[in-house]
Formats: C-alpha cells, structure tokens, sequence
C-alpha cells in the first residue's frame, strides 16, 4: 500500500501556460448542423427556426426532441467553497467549472456550460438558477459551502422537474459507497454489523454517510465528529444537517469513536487520524483518508501499524482513488437519457453498486495502459474502477436509467438496456459501432483464430480479450513454458485456459511440410526448404494451419515492420485470383466512416492496380454495410492543375470508365472535394463530390501520411489497415500495435472467414 504511483510533476507557469494554449480556457462551442449552404442557414435560424419553436410552445417535452436541452448540463458555483482553496469568488471558480465541463464531454458525451452566480445569498442564486433552469436538461452544483448547499439543491428539487446534483456531496458519497462495499467484501465484514466513525460534517461526509445507511449502515452504528468533537445528541451548537446524524452516547472525541471501529471515514483535514488511533482500530480496518490534497493519515503511515488496513485516499498518486470522475458525467448521462425529473437515492445506490460490481471484473488493455502496464486486479489495492476503463460510459449509466425507470422519475424508457449499452459505448468510440456488428456475428460462429506470435505481451493480452469476450477460440502459437511466463508477467493464471501450439507437433510439421512442399516444388522449393521455414516461423505455421482447415483464420505482425511481415506472408500464399493484395483502413470521425486505400502495400500503383484497388474496395465496403461511393484522390481536381505524377489517377478514371461496375465513382480530386458536401454547387455534374465514403490514393505515402494526420489531429479513430486480396483470411498488425488494434484485426479476421468465400 505504501508505494506511490508514478504521476506527472508541473509548476505552476506549466498549469497557467496550458489554459492559455490556442484558445484560452478549456471548452468552446461547436455547431451540431452543417451550416455551409444558404438552405442550411435558412433551416437553422430564420424562417425555419420557427417551426420548432410553435412546437415547443405546444408540447415543451419538444424541447428534448428539437434543441440540445437533453444533453445539455449547466455547471454552476458561486465559488464559495472551490476545491480546497475555500471561498475565492464566482469568477475565480470559472477554470474549475470550465473543467468539469470539459470532463463532461470527454467521459460521457455531454455538452455543458459553466455558469458562475456572483452572490452569497442562497435564496438570490435560487432564483438565479430557477429562472435558467429551463434551459437544462441538468444541474450540476459545484463547489458551494454548506449549509447554503444543501438549501440550494432542496430548493431546486421543489421548484424544478431536471435533475439536480451537487456532485461534492453526492458523487463523493456514490464513489465512496462502491468503495466501501467492495472493502467489506474483502475484509468479510456485513455492512449491516459495521462501525463507522465518520470524521468531518460538511457536505460530502453528510452526504457519504446518507448514502450508507440507505444501503444498508445502521443509524446506531454510525458516529460523527467535526470540528469539536463528536455529534450527540443533546450537543447544542449543531445544525439541523448535522443533528439527523447525531447519537447517543458518552463518546466525546475522534480518539474515543475511532477505538474498535471497523470503518473510519474523513472529509476532514490533513493529519487528523493518528497511528495509534489506528491502532486502536478493529481487525481488517477500512480506512478512507479522503482530505484533499494531504490525507487524514497517509497510507504509508497506516502500514507501520497495521498489515490488515484498507486504505483509500482522494489522490490519484495512491492505490484506491475516491474519484468522483468515476460517478458524475456517467450518472447524468444515464439521467439525461431516460429524461429524468430528478436523482433519487436509489438512482444513486444503483450507481454505487454498478461501480463495486466494475472493479471486480477482469480489468481492459485501457486500465493495464493507465497503470503503467501493470494488471490491477481485485483486492485491497483495487477496489475502486480506474477512471481510464472504458467500460464506465456502457455499466453506470445503464444501471442509474433503469433505476429511474423502476422508481417512475423517468420520462422516456429505454426498451433495450442491452441495445443501450452497446449505443454508449459508441458514443466515445464512433468505430465501435462497425466492431460491435462484427463482434454479434462471430461469437454466434466461435471461429478459431491463430494468434502467431504468441509469445509477445499485446499479441497475448489481445488473444486472452479474445477469449474473454467470447468472440471465439484463441490459437498461440509459441513455446508453452514461455507463454506462461508472459501470463504471469500480465497478471494471468500460467493455467488460463489458451491453446498453445509449435513446431514438436511432429504430425503437424510434417503435414504443413507436405502442404508447402506440394504447393512451390513447381517454384524451385526444396523439401528441405519447406521443411525449414515450417520448423522456424510462425507466420509460415500459422498460415498453414488456416490453409488445412486446422484454424479458420489469423491474426499475426505487431513485433516487426509490416513489409518484414508482408514478405514472410507473400512467400507461403497468394493473391485471391483476379485481385491483387493492398491495405484498406476504416477512418471514423464525428460519426462518419470513410475507407481509404491502399495504405500499406503498393508504393506506386498503376492505373490498372488503382481499377482492382477501387473494385476489391467497394466490396469489403459493401460487408461492413455500406453504399460505396469511391472517389480517386488527387492534389488536382478534375484536371486542374494537371500533373504528370498523378497522371494514372486520370488514366484510372479512363479504365474503370470501360469496366462493367455497379457502383458511383468520379476522379481526379482532392479530398475536400470528395467529403466536404459545400462543394456540391461548384461541381453539380458529380453524385460523388462531398458524399465519397471510399477514397483511392494515388500512392502509399499520400494514404499513409493522410490516416495519420487524420488519427492525430482530427482524432479519427482507425480499423486496420485490413489485408484485402488475400486468399486466406489473414490480417497482419502494424508495427506497436495496441492490444485493443490486434484484437479488432482479429474480429475482422474471424468475420472475414465466415463472410468471404475464399474457396471461389
């Protein structure tokens, strides 16, 4: 427990300069419309902007169907309690709400707007947000000081019908909760048996501890200290907020309450539980030390005293983070989406175990990443999600809408939570929405798919998620007692259930042997040749097994160059007839897909190459669902300027003209002409300008540099490059291939075997 996590150190000219790169602040707001045509304009504001409007005024539920109020959170403060720096003001409260936000939108998709309320009044910021609140599907309080907090959200419950949520009380407390079950679970304790000392009576503790009891604490097994001592009952110079928690009892300080108790909560101050408080403390303590920045005890200090602690702390450079990035954009997302009136304390508990059942699954590549390569796996370091796992955005909002609906604060229902799951997931990854087509299909068929390369950790990881998703049957190929060793080396039992094959198959070397053999004897390859590469690569094994029906596909590159690949591949198959072999990447960006080829195999393709290029295209296109429409890219656009280097692009043009296709196609052109639909008036002659979904490339390093560009600064997100032409359903993975990159080859491996006739 004791070791600290890596984290990143700045100054504070590092923290100042990055809110002032480009754009200064944090969000901006961008149009969700195309506004590039006059008819555009019209559509958006006058006079089309009317009909929605007449609308709304009949039927204001409309609001949700015809503007942005559904997705849309305000963040609100008056700065008065801001992180731990206390009350600073409205206006120095703005990059911390300008932040929340921002998270918003990067974690759950939702849009936010940050609204700073200058005034210390209760009832005037009352007003102030009931009068906007209207404009919201949501509100986010944030960094109020109690008791005025807790006025402002009871208020704003009465008054209005879109959830409210102060994220510093009720975030804290659903996070802490998961935690809290999770650490009974470990340490064998009933939550209904346990001693809870509560060290703090603000917001977030009162909140923390409303949420305990309503899962499951005892009012009488509960004590709360703050400032003076502990909360009992007869003590006069309590609130009302803190009275409800107060008990009868002779206890009168944090020494006293913390002797024998099973649970210590603090939202207090740095250094305020001792060693020997702690060691006073039951067997199998759980302490949450949540002062921020500095803990109530640091873990480190726990450990000198106590080898059976549980120890959680609210900074990200320790195990057990109570972060409550974890609750928040994901508990609105699921309110939002089932138009909720309010969150109620069961939406909340509902969250808290979706997020305690999380933490106790098998952790994605994301979070091994996050963690520096290392597997965190369930236990007393790990009893909270990281905040990098991507499966938050589908698990907690699924779990607080149908919470909602059960308890009848929903307006709209949600008829498939599966279906919902899968269409949040896609909300953050726009590819998961072709991957999650493909991933339904194979895991009906169990496909068996060769891993070659075994013995490398991401060919590894990607082969176990194989598995673990039950997209089908993971084959490596590698010395066993090796492979083994990499399972340890990520956190895997050495007897996870995984085929291991190598050349001792002496039945099998010998078959592959006769199959190479047979096949290039007539291409000057000796027996012993045959022999040789069957024995020492795992390319020429793996390829074998798929051709002799031993594997239904492959998935094999990631450790060495993709030509080094490519060679080994090209030496032991062949092209499909009548096609040629070339690499087509997937680009999803802001919800559209474009294909583009060829990206990884033909440095200078020739006219007739770029026809077979186009035509191949256009039916892996029509797999994955859809119309082509292919666009041959050039940096001239029908003729101007002209160029001898990209004279094969017009020649191409000239070749497919005279082939029998049954798809749209026109070229030259540069590529916002090809994708940008403005473009449309200037050249009305072509169906294709602005609509193209296929992109030809005139060569390798146009297509390579382009699907980087787009990767890197537009964000797109990239399937493949997949291996089209091949006789063999074979995909090879680029060089530093992630583990999630692998096992998307892998899935459209498996899937390529089923849909693709390679016997024809």
């Amino acid at each position: 427990m004791a070791k600290k996590s890596k984290i990143d150190h700045y100054t504070d000219k590092e923290a100042l300069d990055f809110h002032t790169q480009g754009k200064s602040g944090k969000i901006e707001i961008i149009s969700s419309k195309p506004l590039t045509t006059k008819r555009d304009l019209s559509l958006a504001y006058s006079p089309g902007v009317a009909v929605p409007v007449v609308e709304i005024s009949k039927k204001p539920d409309a609001a949700y169907d015809y503007t942005s109020k559904g997705n849309l959170v305000a963040v609100i403060s008056n700065g008065s309690a801001i992180l731990g720096l206390g009350n600073l003001g409205a206006l120095a409260s703005k990059p911390v709400m300008e932040g929340k936000s921002v998270l918003f939108k990067r974690f759950a998709d939702i849009d936010s707007i940050d609204i700073e309320v200058d005034s210390s009044d209760a009832n005037e910021i009352i007003n102030t947000i009931k009068n906007i609140g209207n404009t919201f599907g949501g509100i986010n309080l944030e960094d109020i000081a109690a008791p005025d907090c807790f006025i402002i959200e009871q208020k704003l419950k009465e008054l209005l019908d879109i959830p409210i949520f102060h994220d510093d009380q009720h975030g804290t407390a659903i996070i802490t909760t998961a935690a809290l079950i999770n650490a009974l679970d470990i340490s064998k304790k009933n939550i209904k048996d346990v001693k809870i000392v509560v060290n703090g009576a603000g917001a977030s503790a009162i909140a923390c501890t409303n949420l305990f009891k309503h899962s499951g604490v005892k009012h009488e097994n509960v004590i709360m200290c703050d400032r003076k001592g502990v909360i009992y009952k007869g003590r006069e110079d309590v609130d009302q907020f803190k009275s409800a928690h107060a008990r009868e009892t002779k206890l009168r300080t944090l020494a006293e309450a913390v002797k024998g108790a099973d649970v210590f909560l603090g939202l207090s101050a740095k250094d305020m539980l001792t060693k020997e408080m702690v060691k006073s403390m039951a067997k199998n303590p759980i302490i949450f030390a949540c002062a921020n920045p500095d803990p109530e005890i640091k873990p480190e200090l726990v450990d000198e005293v106590r080898d059976d602690a549980i120890v959680a702390t609210g900074r990200s450079d320790y195990p057990n983070q109570v972060n409550n990035l974890i609750g928040f954009p994901y508990i609105f997302r699921g309110a939002l989406d089932v138009r909720a009136k309010e969150i109620n304390e069961e939406m909340k508990v509902a969250a808290a175990n979706a997020i305690a059942k999380l933490a106790r699954e098998e952790v994605p590549d994301e979070v091994i990443a996050a963690y520096g390569g290392e597997r965190p796996r369930y236990g007393k370091e790990y009893i909270i999600p990281s905040t990098f796992d991507p499966r938050l955005i589908s698990v907690i909002p699924a779990a607080v809408a149908e919470a909602a609906m059960k308890t009848g604060v929903a307006r709209k229902k949600i008829e498939d939570i599966e279906k919902y799951k899968e269409e949040l997931s896609r909300r953050l990854d726009p590819s998961m929405n072709i991957m999650q087509s493909i991933n339904s299909q194979i895991r009906k068929s169990q496909k068996r798919v060769v891993f070659a390369e075994g013995e490398d950790p991401n060919i590894l990881k990607a082969a176990v998620a194989f598995k673990n998703r039950k997209l089908g049957i993971p084959i490596l190929i590698g010395k066993e007692e090796r492979v083994k060793e990499q399972l340890k080396n990520i956190g895997l039992d050495t007897n996870f259930d995984i085929q291991i094959v190598s050349s001792k198959d002496n039945k099998k070397r010998e078959k592959y042997t006769n199959y190479l053999y047979k096949k290039f004897q007539r291409s000057g390859m000796l027996e012993r040749e045959a022999d040789h590469m069957v024995r020492n690569d795992r390319v020429t094994w793996g390829t074998c097994m798929v051709a002799n029906g031993d594997a239904d596909a492959m998935v094999t590159g990631g450790t060495r160059h993709h030509a080094a690949t490519m060679e080994k591949l090209l030496k032991v198959t062949e092209a499909r007839p009548g096609e040629i072999v070339f690499g087509l990447s997937l680009m999803v960006s802001r919800g559209r897909t474009v294909l583009i080829a060829d990206t990884n195999v033909h440095d200078n393709p020739t006219a007739e190459q770029l026809v077979q290029i186009a035509i191949s295209s256009t039916r892996i296109a029509r797999l994955f669902g859809f119309d082509p429409k292919v666009a041959f890219l050039s940096h001239s656009t029908f003729g101007k300027p002209t160029s001898e280097r990209t004279k094969h692009v017009r020649e191409a043009m000239e070749l497919i003209k005279t082939k029998n296709v049954d798809f749209e196609f026109d070229g030259e052109m540069q590529p916002d002409v090809a994708l940008n639909p403005e473009y449309k008036e200037i050249y009305p002659f072509s169906k294709i300008v602005g609509n193209a979904n296929v992109l030809i490339m005139p060569a390798l390093h146009s297509a390579s540099i382009s699907v980087k560009l787009m990767k890197t600064l537009a964000g797109a997100r990239v399937i493949g490059p997949l291996l089209i032409g091949l006789n063999l359903p074979i995909e090879v993975a680029p060089l530093r291939s992630s583990p999630s990159d692998i096992l998307n080859l892998a899935s459209v491996a498996a899937y390529s075997s089923e849909a693709i006739d390679y016997k024809n």
